[in-house]
């Protein structure tokens, strides 16, 4: 059922610890951008920054509420993990590496398993996923680390690179082949291993995320108990890629929280840079690339944050929903600090100055966002692989679907606890997406609610860019339909890209739909949804022109949200719709 209840305790705590981290534009504290930049010259993380965040709290939110932590849901790690991420994205990832060794234990590990993790990360310690080879990268089929039963032990060879906290974790999750030739997840304490029986190879040297623990281990006869399997013996793949889908999914706060910087920066130079007599806001271009960033930071908040709080509405359809905002939401980052790189100019390239130079290294930093928890190519292959049974269903609605819908994007309410099974993740939908299938209803129900409530000019120009969305995407599945796609074609790689677009444009209508139920009819209040689905539609027809007269509106948003360090979001919109109704 959808909440009924008003209070957000996710918001209250999203609030403390932007104001226990501080202003990066100020001071020289842990967070601030003076601090990171200058230790980051020399491959380290600045004195007293992870522990400031450990002090406030931040691993108890890595622990379900279940095992003793005060992780609620999927959503409450996102929108802390942005708030850390646009500070900071190296220590943001250090987090989320630890998140992702972990997860394996909450979903499939036995009570002792799970009390001696937690217990653990509530201590300080970290942990790794310890998957990926030299050899064979994300081929996971290629796996040569092994671990033969001997007794009551498993006995496990093999070397793991690069991995994320491989030297500072603790705990170990191994993808190794087992009994029969059959892959396992295993859970390695190294406090129980023998001298000698393992050994971590040195930092790698990167482009971004620097000192950030990116590095190895090696496993020499290491000695583990047999019941150390996480889950069922042989399920390893299996478990690999379910677990990656909660990951994937947070990838998004971290490309959120680099475009809110990027964002802030660039906005604050465009104030304060004077050319020509007058500030470089002024100019039309540079107002174009402001005004694009800002839209596509909004799109990205309303494709990812539904998608966080289904892992707690609808977990089975994260196989594909977690691949459309890994794919899309980072690349769209991508897009705002190359929007943002040419408003700041030659400023953007220096490591010092704007900013005391944190552009270029949230630069650098967000370049790995596409690239772990599978690449671009990776995620859209999995969509492309699902389309052929979506596309022949996509334009009806799923049975119950509104109920999951009024779920994920009313955010008024907190999303539902999360409670970790190993029976809801999975690995296809099985034609079963209410984001994409509930177009019809949703693009009817806002035409209506136009044409009710609504100026009679901005009534059409809502109804008009449904209808283009409209009738694209019924070419677009019943193309779809009658000629399906080779998941590994360019030409599905391509029908990917586009179902991502209508995924991302459905889920806007839905957010104005439910967290604006209220304040739908409010004048001037539905131009930033105009502008949004005009953007997404850019991406597939790119001769696609904004509508001037929501741009005002919509850059004194952005100007106001300057003003403040939490509020470039679709719910500063909400706030100033209530104010106005």
């Amino acid at each position: 059922m959808a909440q009924t209840t008003r209070s957000r305790p996710t918001l209250d705590l999203v609030t403390d610890l932007e104001r226990t981290l501080g202003d990066p534009e100020v001071g020289d504290g842990p967070f601030s951008y003076a601090a990171i930049v200058a230790h980051e010259e020399r491959n380290e993380l600045p004195p007293g920054a992870v522990e400031l965040a450990r002090t406030w709290g931040f691993p108890q939110f890595l622990v379900p509420r279940e095992c003793g932590g005060r992780l609620n849901n999927l959503e409450e790690v996102f929108m802390l993990t942005r708030s850390l991420a646009r500070r900071n994205l190296t220590i943001a990832v250090m987090f989320g590496s630890a998140l992702l060794g972990v997860n394996p234990v909450w979903v499939w590990g036995n009570e002792e398993q799970r009390r001696r993790v937690a217990d653990g990360l509530l201590d300080g310690d970290l942990a790794c996923f310890a998957v990926s080879e030299p050899d064979h990268g994300s081929d996971l089929q290629g796996n040569e680390t092994t671990a033969r039963a001997e007794g009551e032990e498993l006995v496990l060879d093999g070397e793991k690179w690069p991995v994320g906290n491989a030297t500072r974790g603790r705990f170990v999750t191994v993808f190794a082949t087992t009994e029969n030739r059959r892959q396992s997840l295993l859970l390695v304490d190294k406090e129980q291993l023998a001298p000698g029986s393992w050994s971590n190879h040195p930092f790698v040297r990167t482009v971004g995320l620097r000192g950030h623990d990116l590095s190895g281990i090696a496993f020499h006869d290491a000695r583990i108990p047999r019941d150390a399997v996480l889950g069922r013996s042989g399920a390893g793949l299996i478990e690999v890629l379910k677990a990656l889908q909660i990951t994937r999914t947070a990838i998004g706060a971290l490309s959120i929280g680099t475009m809110d910087s990027v964002l802030r920066i660039g906005l604050r130079y465009a104030h304060e840079r004077s050319l020509y007599g007058a500030e470089i806001r002024q100019i039309p271009v540079i107002r174009r690339h402001l005004l694009h960033a800002h839209l596509d930071l909004l799109i990205a908040e309303c494709t990812a944050i539904p998608v966080a709080r289904s892992l707690s509405v609808a977990p089975s359809r994260l196989s594909m929903w977690s691949s459309v905002v890994k794919y899309l939401v980072p690349v769209m980052a991508e897009g705002v600090i190359q929007d943002i790189g040419r408003v700041l100019g030659a400023r953007g390239y220096l490591r010092e100055g704007v900013a005391d130079g944190a552009f270029q290294k949230l630069q650098r930093d967000h370049a790995i966002a596409s690239i772990f928890e599978g690449t671009t190519h990776v995620n859209l292959h999995n969509i492309a692989a699902q389309l052929p049974n979506l596309a022949p269903v996509a334009g009806t609605s799923s049975p119950g679907g509104a109920e999951i819908l009024a779920d994920l994007f009313d955010w008024s309410g907190e999303a539902p606890t999360w409670r970790p099974t190993e029976h809801v993740l999975q690995l296809t939908n099985a034609c079963e997406d209410e984001i994409t299938r509930g177009w019809g209803e949703a693009s009817a129900e806002a035409s209506a609610t136009a044409a009710k409530h609504l100026d009679p000019g901005e009534a059409a120009d809502l109804t008009g860019i449904l209808h283009a969305f409209g009738v694209r995407r019924a070419a677009f599945y019943a193309g779809l339909t009658a000629e399906p796609v080779e998941a590994m074609s360019v030409t599905g790689q391509d029908a990917a890209v586009e179902h991502c677009v209508h995924h991302a444009a459905a889920s806007c209508v839905y957010t104005w739909l439910h967290t604006f139920r209220d304040e739908r009819g409010v004048p001037a209040t539905t131009g930033w949804l105009v502008l949004v689905l005009q953007r997404l539609l850019q991406r597939l027809e790119p001769t696609t022109e904004l509508s001037a007269a929501y741009v005002p509106g919509i850059e004194r948003a952005m100007d106001d949200s300057r003003a403040t360090p939490y509020r470039f979001s679709v719910r500063y919109l909400k706030e100033a719709a209530v104010q106005a109704s």
